[in-house]
């Protein structure tokens, strides 16, 4: 199985403009997710409609592909990516290649954090794979209920059953405080992993009723009848959404400086 891992990177950004660009400890947040990924993947290609963007992947010898405009979401501007990838390698086969879509705004992404996605596609009827962490005690009811960190139900075999931005199951009759302590619930990491074939259905899907209501793709795939396979990881992840996650991020770096 050949994996490619593509990261999506916008420069307009309603919270927080040119966030690819972002120094964090001396680089730009985009170099620093294109390196951990390069960590594990041999092949890693940001994808871009931003020439800031493009030329600054180039700086620092990444590679690095343009991309339309108009895309409403990553996994769209993946498949364009992608095909111009194919086009320009033509040995690659498609049929034996996994996409994995990497988050441009999570720059301590973690090799074994790729690798467990990777391992999804063990079983050859995974469709799409994802990641998950639990969230612990010491992490707080806000956090369990932060709109912005989206929650998964798993069935027993791993795949997801639900996403949602509610706290997700709802556990009745315990007080909220106890949540944490009496029930493991799942955050999810916005990683996606598709085989090429259904990379390229999935982007042909229509927005659906649930996927509106939450403003989240995965459920647009789930209502359409696509397994979501789930790895769960034990390893902090922090996202940047905003200047403020920015400013955590960096005092993060600078602990881990430090050890």
């Amino acid at each position: 199985m050949h994996f490619i891992g593509i990261i999506p990177a916008r420069y307009a950004s309603t919270r927080f403009p040119g966030k690819p660009l972002a120094d964090l400890g001396g680089k730009p947040m985009i170099q620093r997710v294109y390196e951990q990924a390069g960590k594990v993947l041999k092949d890693v290609v940001v994808a871009t409609d931003d020439e800031r963007i493009f030329s600054c992947v180039r700086s620092f010898g990444g590679q690095v592909v343009m991309t339309r405009e108009d895309h409403k979401c990553g996994t769209d501007r993946c498949l364009e990516a992608f095909e111009k990838i194919v086009a320009q390698d033509a040995s690659i086969r498609q049929e034996e290649t996994v996409v994995i879509n990497i988050q441009g705004d999570e720059p301590f992404i973690q090799p074994e954090q790729i690798e467990a996605i990777e391992s999804c596609f063990n079983d050859p009827t995974t469709q799409i794979a994802t990641l998950v962490k639990p969230f612990e005690a010491e992490d707080g009811l806000a956090a369990l209920e932060n709109p912005n960190s989206p929650k998964v139900v798993m069935s027993p075999d791993g795949t997801a059953l639900l996403f949602s931005r509610s706290v997700i199951p709802y556990l009745r009759g315990i007080a909220k405080e106890q949540w944490l302590q009496q029930h493991v619930h799942y955050k999810h990491i916005g990683m996606y992993a598709y085989r090429t074939n259904v990379l390229r259905e999935i982007t042909q899907l229509a927005q659906t009723p649930l996927e509106k209501a939450e403003s989240l793709e995965q459920l647009r795939w789930l209502e359409n009848g696509y397994k979501i396979k789930v790895a769960v990881c034990h390893t902090a992840s922090i996202g940047i959404d905003t200047p403020a996650d920015l400013e955590h991020a960096i005092q993060f770096l600078k602990q881990q400086n430090k050890q």
